[in-house]
């Protein structure tokens, strides 16, 4: 069994529990490559704080075999291509070996994700398990402060919700905890809790 984080500040309840139930798990990470210097800050933080057990995986592509293959601005172009080659693609190799794959997805983050169930039997894959699937952004709130744990050091500049740099945007008053990321499109997933279809190529 291995879980998986993007570690950020709603990643943190169920980083706590790891680390209290099962330490020795592996936590992978996906280093895109474009990730916020203050996320990577946070993550290892958190590991050294819950001792945990962080396997870091990056793309098959380097960034300037992409930049060679596609040009730049990838993300802005073809944000479904580019969110495959980072981190779809890497994460379907990272969990090819293993038995169940452990998340911390919840129902009221996307349209898609209140279709999830918490065990996910895949057709193709391991068993995806949604240990948070029912709980609240209230939830991760009243957990973070019964134990006094963290946020993401740029939770309190409106970074709410933090993926990749290029396409996340601090949240405003009144927008939906999600709406920082690639705001300037209709796109809500990177992909990894969807099926895993390769897109088509620019071009093709």
């Amino acid at each position: 069994i291995v879980a998986s984080s993007s570690f950020q500040t709603q990643s943190v309840p169920l980083l706590h529990i790891i680390s209290r139930v099962c330490p020795e798990m592996p936590v992978i990470f996906l280093d895109t490559g474009y990730h916020f210097p203050e996320t990577l800050a946070f993550r290892d933080e958190l590991k050294a704080r819950f001792n945990l057990n962080i396997v870091v995986i990056q793309p098959t592509i380097t960034k300037s075999e992409s930049l060679q293959r596609y040009g730049e601005a990838l993300y802005r172009r073809d944000p479904d291509l580019c969110c495959y080659i980072n981190k779809v693609s890497p994460m379907k190799w990272a969990v090819s070996w293993a038995q169940a794959w452990v998340s911390g997805v919840r129902r009221d983050q996307t349209a898609r994700r209140r279709t999830l169930r918490v065990f996910d039997l895949q057709a193709d894959g391991p068993l995806r398990i949604h240990p948070m699937l029912n709980w609240t952004e209230d939830d991760i709130r009243a957990y973070r402060e019964m134990y006094d744990l963290p946020v993401h050091p740029l939770y309190h500049l409106g970074y709410v919700s933090v993926g990749c740099a290029p396409c996340t945007r601090p949240v405003f008053f009144g927008e939906d905890a999600r709406a920082g990321r690639w705001s300037d499109s209709e796109k809500t997933e990177c992909g990894l809790h969807l099926e895993w279809n390769e897109p088509s190529e620019e071009g093709e």
